[in-house]
């Protein structure tokens, strides 16, 4: 399944080069509508994931008017909640998900008993070998396929980003996620790089889902719209 994306900066609807350069901005409502027949639509504020403050009146919105995967900046049981109360079809944890020495049971048994599972993803975004957290600013030791298995009791799927090709339009890392696939049977979501219908229908033979920004904004990856389930 192709998953659209839009990634908040600003009250814009944007599109990072490995996450720091901006590439482009578009307005979020407009590029909805263009998403509109999509099953999932993969909502980021980065805004929220570098402390630099929210799009929570654009969000709110958004949730409202389509079926929205919410993460950016979700580091407390209470923002969680928050999101829940949004009908956020998904909420991704990133950052909160981890503590320097490995994983953050604790706040994630906390989410869990929150919201449950099924409404959790947890958000392994990877460069360079390793996670990366605080809106990929900070690298942790740890790597995806160490610790995917010590994170499925508290989560119904993963969003896993190679970082070192988002925004590049120069592909992804499909060995990378043939890895992690062979790992876990929870389901996957695929980000960074991913650029042509051929890479999505690769990573669908994997039973693999792809979160796509960059392709689509600049029409390298044209759009049509999937069946909803």
């Amino acid at each position: 399944m192709l998953i659209p994306c839009i990634d908040l900066m600003g009250g814009k609807a944007v599109q990072l080069v490995r996450g720091r350069k901006k590439a482009l901005d578009a307005d979020p409502f407009e590029m909805l509508k263009k998403f509109r027949g999509f099953p999932a639509i993969q909502v980021i504020d980065l805004d929220a994931a570098i402390s630099g403050g929210n799009n929570d009146a654009i969000l709110k919105r958004l949730c409202k008017l389509g079926p929205c995967r919410v993460g950016g900046g979700v580091r407390t049981v209470e923002r969680v909640r928050e999101l829940a109360e949004l009908s956020a079809q998904k909420i991704i944890i990133g950052t909160a998900a981890f503590l320097d020495e490995g994983v953050n049971e604790k706040f994630l048994r906390a989410a869990r008993r929150a919201v449950g599972k099924r409404l959790l993803m947890i958000a392994l975004d990877t460069s360079r070998g390793r996670i990366v957290v605080k809106g990929w600013r900070k690298s942790t030791g740890l790597r995806a396929e160490d610790v995917i298995r010590e994170l499925e009791p508290y989560c119904s799927g993963f969003l896993c980003t190679y970082v070192d090709k988002e925004g590049m339009m120069q592909g992804t890392s499909l060995r990378w996620f043939r890895k992690l696939r062979s790992i876990t049977a929870l389901p996957i979501t695929a980000a960074g790089g991913i650029t042509t219908r051929e890479e999505v229908e690769t990573l669908e033979k994997m039973n693999i889902d792809a979160a796509v920004g960059m392709a689509i904004y600049t029409g390298k990856l044209p759009l049509r719209s999937e069946p909803r389930k």
